[in-house]
């Protein structure tokens, strides 16, 4: 590499501000610029739903690096400029006031955004989302004022902003089309633990409903209407329904897109002087033999070294299982492997689910560990790995017998 190569990085989170740092630790000396959407430090995401929203860490815990960092390591970091194209022909990409950056290689950090719902009251200017420092922070004063929040959607972060409101003192009522919590992420058997957790803690949970529209009052919402014309009160509300992968810069400019940004096992993209990483990149992944897109937080950090070594030309490979946590109250998880919905045989459990100690086994037909989540067990994710890792079956009665080492 030369030093009058030019790297830009699209995106402005926590994988795109790593992309930044492999480079220089790679010892490129060319020409890094890294272009955000947003006006703040590259950051990373997992606090805004947990310690963060939980008045337990400030903004400056957890950005990436300060502003001397990017400074002193001749890092062009641009805040608030969104690229609007880009064109892999003339190896440009067009900045918001119409003027184009030159790159020799482009790593896209895109990440998602927040789904919302195409239903009536849905604009209303308390309904809310939750994605960045700024919607945290909104969140962390409604907590103050509001006595009643309504939260559409039973996932991760729906769960998290629950505990954290319910912490606050405020009545949550979560509604969720699917039958339990997280069950395409877990299953109805781990599932039910998340709800037996927040029903513990006061939270009203609705299972199996759909909402039909966000009562409104001259434009403030007040509550939802259910599909049965049930009517949950609120002061606010929370749309977590899920995220949409920024796509359409990739799209329109002719790479490889399906659910997400198709990456091979590097995480290059079907430009080879185009990387992808996080929650954009769907990747054949080298492990477990198929592609998959993971929107967390571990693939954010550790995709970015590879990227980099890509971009470099280096032969490299993201290998890593994947790999995300939550804390809702005293339950701290961690969960390690890949289970796509429904395709597991059984679930064993280690430990007692009834004081949430114990580590979850998903096997598939014949045996094999397929994935692990220790629930307040701690060090015993590279174990679960390695039972991943090895293909081999295992014998059920044994891995759940705690008298004996897994």
């Amino acid at each position: 590499m030369t030093s009058a190569q030019h790297f830009v990085v699209v995106g402005g989170g926590l994988a795109g501000a790593k992309i930044a740092q492999a480079l220089r630790d790679n010892d490129f000396d060319g020409t890094v610029t890294v272009l955000c959407d947003e006006e703040h430090l590259p950051y990373e995401r997992p606090p805004l739903s947990k310690e963060h929203l939980a008045g337990k860490k400030a903004f400056d815990d957890f950005t990436v690096e300060d502003k001397p960092w990017y400074r002193d390591h001749h890092v062009d970091l641009r805040l608030g400029t969104a690229v609007t194209a880009i064109d892999p022909a003339a190896k440009t990409v067009t900045l918001p006031d119409g003027s184009t950056l030159p790159y020799d290689k482009l790593a896209l950090a895109t990440g998602a955004t927040p789904r919302r719902l195409p239903i009536p009251g849905a604009d209303a200017p308390n309904v809310y989302t939750l994605r960045t420092i700024d919607d945290s922070d909104t969140l962390i004063e409604l907590f103050r004022s509001a006595k009643r929040l309504a939260i559409i959607g039973a996932g991760w972060i729906g769960l998290e902003v629950a505990a954290a409101a319910r912490d606050a003192g405020v009545e949550v009522t979560i509604v969720e089309a699917a039958d339990a919590p997280l069950l395409n992420a877990l299953g109805p058997e781990m599932g039910a633990v998340f709800a037996d957790l927040h029903r513990a803690h006061g939270v009203d949970l609705r299972f199996g409903v759909q909402v039909a529209e966000i009562l409104t009052h001259d434009e403030i919402a007040l509550g939802v209407r259910l599909g049965d014309s049930t009517v949950i009160e609120a002061d606010a509300i929370l749309v977590a329904v899920g995220a949409r992968p920024n796509i359409e810069l990739a799209a329109d400019a002719g790479l490889a897109v399906d659910g997400g940004v198709l990456v091979d096992a590097g995480l290059t993209t079907s430009d080879p002087d185009i990387v992808a990483v996080g929650d954009i990149a769907e990747q054949d992944h080298p492990v477990l033999g198929r592609r998959i897109r993971v929107e967390h937080w571990a693939n954010a950090l550790n995709q970015p070294a590879v990227a980099a070594a890509s971009m470099l030309g280096k032969n490299a490979a993201y290998d890593r299982l994947p790999y995300f946590f939550t804390d809702q109250y005293d339950l701290g998880m961690e969960y390690t492997g890949y289970v796509a919905p429904g395709a597991y045989e059984r679930v064993v459990v280690r430990g007692d689910l009834a004081t949430r100690e114990f580590v979850a086994f998903w096997l598939d037909g014949a045996n094999r560990v397929l994935a692990g989540m220790n629930v307040n067990v701690w060090d015993v994710t590279d174990r679960i790995k390695q039972l991943i890792l090895a293909g081999e079956p295992v014998d059920p009665d044994r891995l759940a017998d705690t008298s004996v080492p897994f």
